[in-house]
């Protein structure tokens, strides 16, 4: 006899934990990732504002341009990068103020409290400064070592029509939540890399410095391929393990490093490879103005498993219900790897689901005790959550709970 699936707001606190890798006793041992206060100051149409949160899913809800997106895209920047709308750093501020943007937030982080705070440098507005227990630190990648975050924008519906720059941008940022360290390693990369495209355009032949700079790009590379082939192959092996309904897929990635890596070749032979090339092509890339060969040039590859299709040729709906699957496959393959249980970001995606996934996705954050921030104009459809969540609205830049 088929009886109907209960609602989470009926099946009361019964979590079935049997439905992940991991057991009740494993879940209770694990570091839960989150947020307990945030504070924006100058923030886009917020002047001050302080919102005092729990560890459970966090539903933000209010009409469209009230300040929903801006919310996330403060708690993104507590991670490494641009955030999630990638945006200038000089077009963050509120237009009315001409006092520089800030962000803080206390966070149950890796190795326990932390005080996190970034901003416009008021000295240089290209530039953000990070302070952790107030205490100014040396880039972002120290953020990294706290907090572990992913998020799902409406902007990110389009990354399979963008083209590959877009979407090796959305692997790295998976891979980050593996290895915290791939930021940093991405950064002196690109630095190496744009030094030696300016000695190259300038034609000046300085064989030692070339040299050099295409050394620290090998080193830097190998490492950057090898982590993305890992990151890629636990979060396929943890899309294998998934018992809910979103489709199931498999990622890759090619390019000249990550192709050496999958057929054997010994890290340190393709690293030293990928020198001997970078300075085979000098002249090749000098009349190119780019590095023509490298992990910038890596492309990130999305298949469908079900149609054994690439997902840049199924329907957009599908599209979105795949990444959805990654990004919580990633979550689960965190939380086997590292005994940390990450943030998530997810900005109007519950719309696109049909009542079904939407369940499912709710049965998932619950099952991970994760805290994930949703946005919606609509707050029906979050009401399956219960009290499970905590609930806000913004109404012209002021936040107010429910």
């Amino acid at each position: 006899m088929n009886h109907p699936r209960p609602s989470l707001s009926e099946a009361g606190d019964l979590v079935q934990l049997d439905k992940i890798s991991a057991s009740g006793d494993a879940l209770a041992a694990m570091t839960n990732l989150s947020i307990s206060s945030l504070s924006l100051s100058h923030f886009r149409n917020y002047h001050d504002a302080r919102i005092e949160i729990s560890s459970k899913p966090v539903v933000i809800t209010g009409s469209n341009g009230s300040g929903k997106t801006t919310i996330l895209e403060a708690v993104s920047l507590l991670a490494p990068g641009r955030g999630l709308r990638r945006a200038k750093l000089s077009d963050i501020g509120n237009v009315r103020s001409q006092q520089p943007w800030a962000v803080a937030a206390k966070a149950a982080g890796q190795h326990g409290e932390v005080q996190i705070g970034t901003g416009l440098d008021p000295e240089q507005e290209d530039r953000r400064i990070v302070k952790i227990d107030g205490k100014l630190v040396r880039g972002q990648g120290e953020l990294s070592n706290h907090l572990v975050m992913f998020w799902l924008t409406p902007q990110l519906e389009q990354l399979f029509q963008e083209g590959t720059s877009a979407e090796r941008k959305f692997m790295d940022r998976l891979v980050y939540g593996f290895d915290p360290s791939h930021a940093t390693r991405m950064n002196a990369y690109e630095q190496a890399m744009r030094d030696r495209n300016r000695l190259l355009q300038e034609h000046r032949r300085d064989n030692h410095w070339l040299d050099a700079l295409e050394q620290t790009m090998a080193e830097h590379a190998a490492s950057i391929a090898a982590s993305r082939l890992e990151a890629l192959a636990e979060i396929n092996h943890a899309m294998t393990l998934a018992s809910h309904s979103f489709p199931r897929s498999h990622l890759a990635v090619t390019g000249w490093l990550e192709d050496q890596l999958m057929r054997g070749e010994p890290a340190v032979m393709a690293e030293e490879g990928f020198r001997r090339a970078l300075a085979e092509n000098r002249a090749v890339d000098a009349a190119a103005g780019r590095a023509l060969l490298g992990v910038h040039r890596s492309e990130f590859q999305v298949l469908h498993l079900g149609k054994q299709m690439p997902a840049a040729q199924c329907s957009t709906g599908e599209q979105k219900a795949v990444m959805l699957s990654i990004v919580l496959a990633q979550t689960r393959s965190i939380m086997r790897l590292k005994g940390q249980v990450p943030i998530l970001l997810l900005d109007e995606m519950i719309a696109h689901l049909d009542a079904t996934r939407r369940l499912e996705l709710f049965e998932e954050i619950c099952q991970t005790q994760a805290q994930v921030w949703m946005t919606g104009t609509d707050a029906d459809l979050f009401a399956d959550l219960g009290n499970k969540a905590q609930a806000f609205r913004i109404e012209e830049g002021k936040v107010f709970s429910l």
